[in-house]
């Protein structure tokens, strides 16, 4: 399969700088990219990069000169990357494909109009379904939940009863939503399970990654506020509140009744403890411990979390101990040096 730089270049409305009659044969990034393929560069340094790459033409932002290589410039560069991707490997969009035969609904759930139900799949009492729902084989939607207009689960995602999933939702493979959190009440000598009378309410245009799991709360909901990201295997434990847009990279773990404000970023492996409150636009950096609530507006790194700054600080500190330590030991020797001396003088004065 292959295109010329110039159907290219009409399709995603860029401006040609080269021949347009360059052909195609296919797209990849910059590592990657191999003699008459299409690659991008989205920044200063990959453009630098260019210099040690094979392939016949780049996408880059309007504006941006090349040297030696054809280039299309366009508004938006990985957008645009991506449609030109597409060409040469077209995603295969599955069609409506009714409600299986080898799914159980119950005849008590509301199914909306054109949802697609795989074999496997299990729809359970009271159920809910919007318009254009589709579950994936494995999916099991427990007694009560409702999930919204266009929303997607992807194979075996469970969520418990009484689950509440927005519009336009996706959630991937593995997910679990509803699960019990983990409280107990120990003043008999044992644990004993909690109350698990609450839910988890998931807002719009959210996206929940392959392996995430989000426990119901004790007695209301758990809440992933609208439009928020979570990426693979990140666990939020009951009655946490996430505020709206938050980004939430894999690993990482939120304790119970903790909330976050709006465009909160936590990087891979953050640990949050329980009952902490971080405020909107807070960014945290890759296994930050959050131990206290947190003002917003700000980004933290380290353990315990505190600011960047100060976090740079004592790493700066941290790496002149060696030297210090030597420094020290010198200076130990001098005094005792001179503690000698001292001594001897003394001796000779008596």
């Amino acid at each position: 399969m292959s295109f010329t730089l110039g159907e290219i270049s009409r399709l995603v409305q860029g401006q040609l700088n080269g021949d347009p009659g360059i052909v195609i044969r296919g797209a990849a990034i910059i590592r990657d990219a191999q003699v008459g393929q299409l690659t991008l560069a989205d920044s200063d340094k990959s453009v630098a990069r260019l210099t040690d790459c094979s392939a016949a033409a780049v996408m880059v932002r309007r504006g941006t000169t090349v040297s030696g290589m054809a280039s299309i410039e366009v508004d938006e560069v990985t957008l645009s990357f991506a449609r030109a991707v597409e060409l040469f490997r077209p995603r295969i969009r599955e069609a409506h494909q009714g409600i299986s035969q080898q799914a159980h609904v119950d005849p008590t759930a509301f199914i909306g109009k054109r949802v697609t139900i795989f074999p496997g799949a299990y729809v359970g009492p009271q159920v809910v379904l919007g318009d254009d729902v589709v579950l994936y084989p494995g999916v099991c939607v427990m007694a009560g939940s409702k999930i919204g207009d266009r929303t997607t689960l992807f194979a075996n995602v469970v969520l418990y009863e009484g689950t509440e999933v927005g519009k336009q939702v996706l959630i991937h493979a593995g997910a679990v939503l509803g699960a019990y959190g983990f409280g107990y009440e120990s003043g008999t000598g044992k644990h004993l399970l909690s109350p698990q009378s609450g839910y988890v309410r998931v807002e719009d245009h959210v996206e929940i990654g392959a392996g995430s799991t989000i426990d119901r709360g004790t007695y209301g909901p758990t809440v992933i506020g609208e439009g928020s990201k979570l990426d693979d295997q990140v666990m939020i434990a009951h009655n946490c509140r996430l505020g709206r847009h938050n980004l939430i990279c894999s690993q990482v773990g939120i304790a119970g009744s903790s909330t976050t404000g709006d465009y909160v970023v936590m990087a891979g492996q953050v640990g949050v403890g329980d009952h902490v409150d971080i405020g909107g636009k807070t960014i945290l950096g890759a296994k930050s411990g959050v131990m206290s609530s947190l003002s917003g507006d700000a980004v933290y790194v380290g353990i315990p979390a505190t600011p960047h700054r100060d976090q740079m600080l004592k790493q700066a500190a941290w790496s002149k101990l060696p030297e210090m330590r030597k420094e020290f030991k010198a200076l130990q020797k001098e005094v005792e040096q001179l503690r000698r001396h001292l001594e001897g003088r003394r001796g000779e004065a008596a």
